[in-house]
């Protein structure tokens, strides 16, 4: 449970290391991530500004009768040459969907642009494009972010192995370490292979491949990961798997093949526009037909692919984009929106998700005498020089009480059970309680099985049911107190699934690689189902498994052993500054802050938009229609059908304005 006193150096460079590169939880505060979070804020509010700034432009003009002057100033090749320009990848994606016999929005604006420019309306056009083009920005800003994610997965990765060759240690490269070689790992190292510890012992920080809340002793006979880290204690592994066949390593290819495989989702715009546009073209049709003119025909569709139509989706997207993220919520693109509006199903990870990610400390029980702040005082002492996890919960117990943690007068560490020290002239011994450890009668740790009293044995059960650690603390090889320690809770928790309750989210699930008591535990507070044990692929499967059920699925995690089931899931929740960089690259959505309450917000943002976006189509649909019958029937000429296209921007901008007063509420107290 402890590291020695002399290992301090390589704990203090493990430290710096785990702090930004490992798969633990980090704390609160993590620059790398705020960079991140404040350049993707920067670059969505230029981005929105200069959208919002362009059509109050051009709407204002024309609505004053300005804009018209002012176009044609510009002569019609240079407008020609933008909207060529600006508008190829979008024309050559109508074009390919066109030959696929599919029809989407950018089919429909397509058509506006062309009729426009064939009225002379070069503005209109141009605008057209450039919100198109807006849209295609932050697709391929958000998707390359992902990919820079992988790429600094893979970065992580130990580049070299100590590996014992003809009775020499030897660094050599870690791609050329062999199947069955025995690899030496020092304090402070990550370990480079997949494999089996054939000697030494050593405290291992695996959260970022198990999801385990708390690192792990390990010694012979246990399995190790690559890249993660061992933090006290050396180790001898014997590889059995490397390279591209580790765990880290499917991890990531996990990643990416999720990635690919989810199924794109269908834009609201996409799917009104294939029943849309067949009516727009056949009242052009007809109106050629019937009436002998073309002038009428092209108003016809200039007047029903108005900016409006444009305008529907993308505003109220990018007005409820910027709210959410003025909140601490990072949505990275309008059709997560969708589908979080329509979630049914919340699976949820446990460590440093539903949990701060850091143990502490929850009970402690005197026996034979002593009192609790004995007890607390004596185990702080002893544990003064301890780097582990679980000694700094002690710890910070202590002071919290105002209790002195005073210098031993000796101490030693006792690698994979705890620590020992003099205190007054006592011998003092904290160890983790386990089948394995007992304390004999001059307070030495040995291996037999132990022999406490029943007392002792019935309180230490129930704690270990609860699925808390529970260390035993002896004065002189008597025990005289229990502490037990925790991966807390977050406290905003039980409020926030109570919310998603209220908002019809039907199925939330823990998963966790932590053990069945610990996830029982949790999840028997929180009132929701739980799957304990779970590797990453197993997490993937979960997701899988309720997708084939026809399911809309989110996922809510922060470590590198959650970013597959984050990128399957049809919206992933990456929480953000406890999070590691996979999870809020492969996740859609991130919490910039660890707040749980901007889970059910995020579902909340995504109903009302959607709200607002069928009002949009439905104001814009009614409009267009109107238009269409004036315009086929002679009464609306070309120039007062492109003139008449501003006239409900005003409306639709006025209507998706109200997202950008969207607030987080308040949550009362759990």
């Amino acid at each position: 449970m402890a590291g020695e006193v002399a290992a301090a150096p390589a704990a203090d460079a493990c430290c710096t290391r785990c702090a930004g590169c490992s798969g633990q939880s980090p704390p609160p505060h993590n620059p790398r991530h705020e960079q991140h979070h404040r350049f993707t804020r920067r670059a969505f509010t230029l981005l929105g500004a200069l959208v919002v700034g362009v059509l109050f432009v051009v709407v204002l003009g024309e609505w004053l009768g300005l804009l018209p002057a002012l176009t044609r100033r510009v002569p019609w090749p240079a407008w020609l040459f933008f909207i060529g320009a600006a508008g190829f990848p979008v024309f050559r994606g109508v074009l390919r969907a066109a030959r696929r016999r599919r029809v989407t929005s950018r089919t429909l604006m397509t058509l506006g642009v062309l009729a426009a420019a064939a009225v002379g309306e070069w503005a209109t056009a141009a605008v057209v494009v450039l919100l198109m083009r807006a849209g295609d920005f932050i697709e391929e800003f958000t998707t390359e972010r992902a990919r820079g994610a992988v790429r600094s997965l893979l970065a992580r990765f130990p580049r070299t192995a100590r590996v014992v060759r003809d009775g020499a240690e030897q660094l050599v490269p870690a791609a050329e370490v062999r199947v069955g070689e025995i690899v030496v790992v020092r304090p402070g190292e990550e370990i480079p292979v997949d494999g089996e510890v054939v000697a030494g012992q050593a405290v291992v920080d695996q959260a970022a491949i198990t999801g385990e809340s708390m690192p792990v002793e390990v010694g012979p006979g246990a399995r190790v990961f690559a890249a993660t880290l061992a933090r006290l204690g050396s180790l001898r592994v014997r590889a059995t798997h490397v390279g591209p066949d580790t765990t880290f390593a499917r991890i990531i290819r996990l990643v990416e093949q999720s990635d690919r495989h989810r199924a794109e989702v269908q834009r609201l715009a996409d799917r009104f526009s294939g029943y849309y546009l067949p009516v727009v073209l056949t009242v052009a049709v007809l109106t050629l037909l019937v009436r002998r003119d073309p002038l009428a025909a092209a108003a016809v569709l200039v007047v029903a692919c108005s900016c409006s139509f444009a305008l529907a989706t993308p505003v109220a997207v990018l007005a409820s984009i910027g709210a959410a993220a003025r909140s601490g919520l990072l949505i990275k693109g309008g059709r997560y929106l969708e589908l979080l509006a329509g979630a049914d199903v919340l699976l949820i990870d446990k460590t440093g998700t539903l949990t701060l990610g850091r143990p502490q400390l929850t009970d402690v029980v005197a026996f034979g005498g002593a009192t609790r702040q004995e007890v607390l005082e004596l185990a702080a002492c002893a544990e003064r020089y301890s780097e582990h996890p679980l000694a700094e919960a002690v710890r910070a117990a202590a002071r919290e009480q105002g209790i002195e943690v005073r210098e031993p007068e000796g101490f030693e560490a006792l690698p994979g059970t705890g620590v020992r020290a003099r205190l007054n002239g006592h011998t003092v011994a904290v160890s983790r309680l386990s089948p394995r450890i007992a304390l004999d009668g001059q307070g030495t740790t040995t291996l037999a099985p132990p022999a406490l009293p029943e007392q002792v044995a019935v309180t230490a059960s129930r704690l270990q049911a609860q699925g808390k650690t529970v260390m035993m603390v002896a004065r002189d090889g008597q025990v005289v107190g229990l502490l037990a320690a925790a991966d807390t809770l977050r406290p905003e928790v039980p409020q926030a699934i109570r919310r998603l309750r209220a908002l019809g989210v039907r199925h939330m699930e823990l998963l966790t690689g932590d053990n069945e008591g610990v996830a029982a535990s949790v999840a028997e507070r929180l009132g929701i189902g739980y799957r304990a044990n779970l590797v990453p692929e197993a997490k993937l499967q979960v997701v899988q498994e309720y997708q084939s059920r026809g399911h809309r699925v989110v996922m809510v995690g922060d470590g590198i052993n959650d970013a597959p089931a984050l990128a399957r899931a049809d919206v992933g929740i990456a929480m953000g500054a406890a999070g590691s960089d996979a999870a809020i690259e492969a996740a859609p959505v991130a919490l910039m802050t660890d707040d749980w309450n901007l889970v059910p917000y995020a579902i909340e943002v995504a109903r009302r938009t959607l709200a607002v976006v069928r009002g949009n189509l439905a104001f814009t649909a009614v409009y267009n229609l109107l238009g269409l019958t004036l315009a086929s029937l002679g009464f609306l000429p070309p120039a007062l059908a492109a003139a008449a296209q501003s006239l409900p921007d005003l409306g639709i901008l006025a209507n998706s304005s109200r997202l950008l007063k969207l607030r987080r509420p308040v949550s009362p107290p759990a």
